[in-house]
């Protein structure tokens, strides 16, 4: 699970707001278990650019089967605004790609 955060004593140049996870206090990451279909989630969503890139950041790595994702943001409203859009939009994209990949699967 995903938490916005504060540094205590900032010098980041107002990029204060950061979202990282509760657990393990790094960056938002899913293992998808296949690098095809971390591939194919990386590369959708690497289209779709913030709205507003001078209040939020986000910067997504593909490792392997891993897709890492990291959000900062000049306020926590921005921060939480482009957060669930993103994880809406990659649950989507998600589903889609593991309904195709066990259909697809399926028939080779």
């Amino acid at each position: 699970m995903a938490a916005a955060s504060v540094p205590p004593t900032s010098s980041s140049g107002g990029w204060d707001f950061t979202c990282t996870d509760i657990l393990f206090g790094s960056n938002f990451e899913v293992d998808y278990g296949s690098e095809e279909h971390a591939s194919i989630v990386y590369k959708t969503l690497a289209v779709d650019k913030e709205l507003q890139p001078d209040k939020v950041k986000r910067e997504m790595t593909l490792s392997g089967s891993k897709l890492a994702v990291h959000f900062a943001a000049v306020e926590a409203r921005f921060l939480r605004a482009s957060f669930s859009a993103f994880v809406d939009l990659m649950g989507l994209v998600t589903k889609l790609v593991e309904e195709y990949g066990m259909a697809n699967e399926g028939h080779s």
